[in-house]
């Protein structure tokens, strides 16, 4: 509706004066059929509800004007028509309301007013024009019908009560509507009266004038109230917090202005000058780069400016904090005593020859050359518990430096690595510096651990943060978002460790020197369980004194049924069992053994876990061992095949992956174009299925590293020639029969070597990963190259079948 200015007193006298007659008028007759007709009057922005008396304005101009002035004139009601809907979409609400009108006064503006009282609601019919009337429509009134029980008592009661406290917080509604609505028993103009007074916006206005179950609406407008009532306790409450917020801290702001005049006309120095001052004294006298200190000099210039109580201040103190508490120019003195690293690193470990050549080289040229030698990046690769991170460890003693270590196991913020702007709350730097900081200085032995389990998401790359901090040539100007200061890490030793390089970036790997550790042999666990883990075991269990031993014997069986591993890690923890069980029976004063033989494992440590295969015993048609690599340690992967009558498929199982499954067809195609040669039938492919499978089948499986194995059981199968049981092998084959060169191979050779493998075949040009294998391994394993797959069945398959090679049926003649 337009504008109006404030109608007079006198208006609203006149306006006032017509309730009676309003309320007195008749209702519009019915017809024969039930039906009334009256004029229509559309209306698109009020909603006046039947039992309700509302002032009606019009402006001089509005078409309406001609539609009520013919009812007057007629001196009858009208019905209202309510529109819903803009634009192309509007339409007709399916129920209007009869409207019994007052006179039409004009007020002093111009304009003109009228009451209006809803009589009843109307369920329109048909809308039309004739001769006599300017606009009409046809409607059926409708009979309100409700069931009054004490259900809808008890529902009146509770919207009476509702509206009462909604009325106390919303102070425009006037108490006489209060009282009104309490004292009335119809929930239909309870309904009607307190839709009106809420006046919700006209759409939902028009869901009540549609809804002719007095019932229902009292539902729906205890829902209403409730939710009004709530959005006003919110903003009470938010008004009052608010309130209080603005008194506590004018407050506060008066008090600490009169703190400040009194300790000016005392003399007294302001505790927060004193606190600013005490800042610049420790800027002063630490030892800081020049840049540093321009810096934080200029952060404490402007915390003695601020407001003590200004939300900055805070950012800036704990901003200082970090830049005078870093470790900027501390650094150790190196002990570059080449034998004494050596015996510090030997004490502590055993075997582990090339990581300590490669730390023993360092120390070296740095006692040759100390300035100007870079920190190696190195990154020690290997199975769990080889001993990379102890050997961390071992390095900083030898060396003398801090030992600090970060696991980057999970991380998936770059703000881990490089920190977050003092923009945001609770800003902090990132874990390198954080770090750095509780080393104490600037070139500690810097060791982050899982470096293969770094993730990245939306929040950024953290293996992109780390190629900075691990390049040489940039982490002497290392910038950290939070400090956004440059500090040197060129004096930091990093090392990572990985259990596999799969997941490392191209980038950030090719920053780092990789040093592989190799799962240990049983002569090498042997060793370093006597030497390091049955001690400290005993110790840490309280059994140290006892004088109780493990027989060799018993250890062996441990390391073959009870820990089947690349490392140790799982031998200390089975080694710790049996510690308490001693210490049990100790501590109980029963009887306990002063010697731990291998009859007595089973006893104390329940069944073995492991057991040696069964097909390791006899050589097998169509089954041979291949060589697998995994990032805790190698592995023996036999392949089984099967041949039988079909039409040529080939069905594999044991979850293999891709490169695996291209590697079964060249084998078969490498074995179509030898067929002659291997006396097998080429009906063979096309009448006969193949059924290849490895075992373990919940572990998925790929590369292309199982070639020749797969070639050697499936010529197995067609062949009848048995493969040889004490014989392993891993390699790559091509179409022509090529063995091509794998990666793991030291792994998978020690795997061999714990199954009990007297024979190893290998590609050719992988024989320079065998230089480093153990002497034990070499004497017990016999290591063979291969250049083509003949060579491999001939070493492989036995001379003759052992069993009638399967071939297709012949074809009864019709």
């Amino acid at each position: 509706m337009p504008d109006f200015d404030l109608p007079s007193e006198e208006d609203l006298s006149a306006l006032q004066a017509q309730t009676a007659s309003v309320v007195t008028h008749p209702d519009l007759p019915l017809d024969d059929e039930g039906h009334i007709r009256g004029i229509a009057v559309p209306i698109n922005d009020l909603v006046i509800l039947p039992q309700i008396i509302m002032p009606f304005f019009l402006p001089a101009d509005d078409p309406l004007l001609t539609l009520l002035q013919a009812a007057q004139q007629r001196d009858e009601n009208v019905i209202l028509v309510f529109a819903k809907g803009e634009g192309a979409d509007s339409s007709l609400a399916s129920i209007g309301v009869e409207a019994a009108i007052g006179d039409l006064l004009s007020l002093h503006d111009g304009n003109y007013a009228c009451l209006m009282q809803g009589r009843r609601r109307v369920r329109l019919g048909a809308l039309g024009k004739d001769a006599h009337d300017p606009l009409f429509i046809d409607g059926t009134p409708v009979t309100e019908n409700f069931e009054y029980n004490e259900a809808t008592a008890d529902l009146i009661r509770a919207v009476q009560e509702d509206f009462a406290l909604y009325a106390e917080y919303d102070q425009v509604v006037q108490p006489e509507i209060v009282d009104l609505i309490a004292s009335a028993e119809d929930p239909a103009y309870i309904s009607d009266m307190i839709i009106t007074t809420l006046a919700p916006p006209y759409d939902e206005w028009l869901t009540y004038a549609e809804e002719t179950d007095p019932v229902a609406r009292l539902q729906r407008i205890r829902h209403t109230l409730k939710t009004a009532q709530n959005m006003l306790e919110l903003k009470d409450s938010i008004d009052a917090r608010v309130q209080a917020e603005m008194n506590r801290n004018q407050r506060e702001f008066y008090l600490r202005e009169q703190l400040r005049v009194i300790q000016k006309e005392l003399g007294e120095t302001d505790i927060w000058t004193q606190d600013a001052n005490e800042l610049k004294k420790r800027i002063a006298e630490a030892d800081l780069p020049d840049h540093v200190r321009a810096a934080a000099r200029k952060e404490a210039d402007r915390l003695a400016q601020m407001p003590p109580m200004a939300p900055e201040t805070g950012i800036i103190r704990t901003y200082l904090d970090w830049l005078l508490e870093l470790p900027w120019t501390k650094r150790t003195e190196d002990n570059l005593d080449v034998k004494h690293a050596a015996e510090v690193l030997d004490e502590a470990h055993h075997g582990l020859k090339k990581p300590k050549e490669r730390i023993l080289e360092y120390i070296a040229v740095r006692s040759l050359k100390p300035d100007s030698y870079r920190q190696p990046i190195l990154c020690f690769v290997g199975p769990p518990g080889t001993g990379k991170t102890s050997l961390g460890k071992s390095i900083a003693r030898a060396l003398g430096r801090e030992f600090v270590r970060v696991s980057l196991g999970g991380v998936r913020d770059e703000a881990e690595i490089r920190g977050h702007r003092r923009t945001y709350i609770g800003a902090m730097p990132g874990r390198i510096i954080q770090t750095i900081r509780r080393a104490g200085t600037a070139n500690p032995l810097f060791m982050l651990d899982e470096i293969d389990k770094l993730g990245h998401d939306f929040r950024g790359d953290p293996a992109s943060a780390l190629l900075e901090v691990l390049d040489p040539e940039q982490n002497n100007a290392f910038s950290d978002h939070y400090l956004e200061l440059a500090f040197d890490l060129s004096q930091v030793m990093f090392i990572t460790t990985a259990n596999s390089l799969d997941n490392i970036p191209d980038a950030l790997l090719d920053r780092m020197e990789v040093i592989d550790f190799s799962g240990y042999i049983e002569e090498e666990k042997l060793a370093i369980a006597r030497k390091f883990l049955i001690p400290r075991q005993m110790k840490e269990n309280g059994i140290a004194d006892l004088k109780v031993s493990i027989s060799e014997g018993a250890l062996k069986r441990v390391i073959r049924e009870y820990t089947y591993e690349a490392g140790v890690r799982n031998l200390e923890r089975t080694i710790g069992k049996l510690c308490r069980k001693i210490a049990r029976a100790k501590a109980e004063e029963k009887p306990y053994p002063q010697q731990i033989t291998a009859p007595m494992l089973e006893k104390l440590l329940g069944p073995p876990n492991y057991h040696e295969p069964e097909t390791e015993k006899e050589d097998q048609v169509g089954l041979a061992m291949g060589l697998a690599w995994t990032e805790y340690g190698g592995e023996v992967m036999p392949v089984e095949v099967a041949v039988y009558d079909g039409k040529g498929n080939v069905q594999m199982t044991g979850q293999l992956g891709e490169v695996m499954q291209e590697s079964v067809q060249a084998a078969l195609s490498y074995l179509k174009t030898r067929a002659a040669a291997l006396d097998i039938p080429m009906e063979v492919f096309d009448r006969m299925d193949i059924h290849i499978h490895l075992p373990e089948a919940a572990i998925p499986k790929d590369g292309p590293s199982a070639g020749i194995t797969l070639c050697t059981a499936l010529t197995s199968a067609l062949t009848g020639r048995p493969v040889r049981h004490d014989l392993a092998m891993s390699g790559e084959i091509t179409l022509r029969g090529r063995v091509l060169p794998v990666g793991g191979l030291r792994e998978k050779i020690l795997a061999a070597y714990r199954h009990g493998c007297k024979m190893v075949l290998i590609p050719h040009r992988n024989q320079k990963d065998i230089q480093d294998l153990p002497a034990a391994v070499k004497k017990s394993l016999k290591i063979q190259p291969v250049k083509h797959m003949d060579e491999v069945l001939a070493l492989a398959l036995g001379a003759e079948a052992v069993i009638a090679p399967p071939r297709p049926k012949k074809e009864e003649s019709e």
